[in-house]
Formats: C-alpha cells, structure tokens, sequence
C-alpha cells in the first residue's frame, strides 16, 4: 500500500508549481491580463506628468519631515522636555534621535524629488548644504546633547524648504508621520 504524501508537501509543491507559471492563466491568472507583462514598464509619461510627479513627492516627502520635526523636536524642546530631570526626558530625547534620522532621510529624499522639476531644483538647490548638516543631529539628539542651536538649524532647514516649495509651486505643509514610521 503506497504510503500518503503529507498535506505540507502537496501544499509546497502547488506552491512552487504556482510560482514557476506565475503570469500564466495557471494557478489562478486570469485570462484577460495573461498578454501584459507585469514587469513593464509605464509609457507615455509626458515631461509635464514627470514634473508634477516630482512636486508631489516633494511635498510628501518635505511634509513628513517638517511634520516630525515639529511634533518631535521642536515642541518637546520649547516644552522643556529635554531637560535633565524632566519627566519623559529619556523617552523624549529616543523619539526626537528617531525624528531626527527620519527627518535628515526625507529631506535627502525630497531634494531628489526636486531634481524632477527644473523650478523646484533651482530653489531646493541652496540647501543641500543644510541638509548634509542634519546628517549627525539624530544621534546628537537621542543623547541628550542637542542645544538650542541644533533645534534652530532643523527649524531653518524646514522653513528654507518650506520657501523654496512655495516659490516653485509646491506648498509644504506639516504632515506628522506615525510613530511606527519613524522606527519606535
């Protein structure tokens, strides 16, 4: 008597069959999208549509770090909250180091956008420099040595973007991420 093959087996091997003619009207596909290849690329993007694809993830990307800044740094440092001996001092100085980092990589990210439009490029393009400066203010700011100086260059950072935007068309404004997206 042959002996059965374990559900786990059959399970892993439909799987694997499943993965192999994936694209294919096998295993689920359906027969109207089986010509399309899932790996094609866009056409027909206009320099135009290109453009206003770069303000839009300017504005994303500029929005969620001014709105870190602000709900993290800038508003627990004006509320005395990085003080030694403050209530929620530790958890504080965490969640503005994480800030700080998360802020620093949509700023990178946002000057990258901006290089999609000639406009916005233009106005971003003076505060590269500001940007590069952030770079190691995250850490500072998780250990509790950011002083009123370091807090000023993010409030600068943020309001030289948030300029630039306007005067390229790109308004920015605050967009307060979640704490997951900040990685704590």
């Amino acid at each position: 008597m042959p002996r059965p093959v374990p559900l786990r087996r059959l399970l892993l091997a439909l799987l694997l069959a499943c993965a192999v003619l994936a694209g294919t009207t096998a295993c689920g596909g359906d027969d109207k999208d089986s010509g399309a290849s899932s790996s094609a690329s866009p056409t027909g993007t206009s320099s135009a549509e290109a453009q206003k694809w770069a303000k839009t993830r300017f504005v994303a990307n500029a929005g969620l770090a001014a709105g870190a800044t602000y709900q993290w740094i800038v508003k627990p440092y004006r509320a005395g909250k990085f003080k030694k001996g403050a209530d929620g001092r530790t958890f504080a100085l965490v969640k503005a180091g994480l800030a700080g980092g998360f802020a620093y990589n949509r700023l990178k990210a946002a000057t990258e956008n901006a290089k999609g439009d000639p406009l916005l490029s233009k106005a971003v393009a003076p505060l590269t420099a500001g940007i590069a400066s952030l770079k190691g203010l995250g850490t500072k700011l998780r250990k509790g040595e950011a002083g009123a100086g370091d807090i000023g260059m993010f409030e600068d950072v943020i309001s030289g973007i948030k300029d630039a935007g306007k005067s390229a068309g790109a308004e920015v404004k605050d967009k307060v991420p979640s704490t997951s997206q900040l990685g704590g």
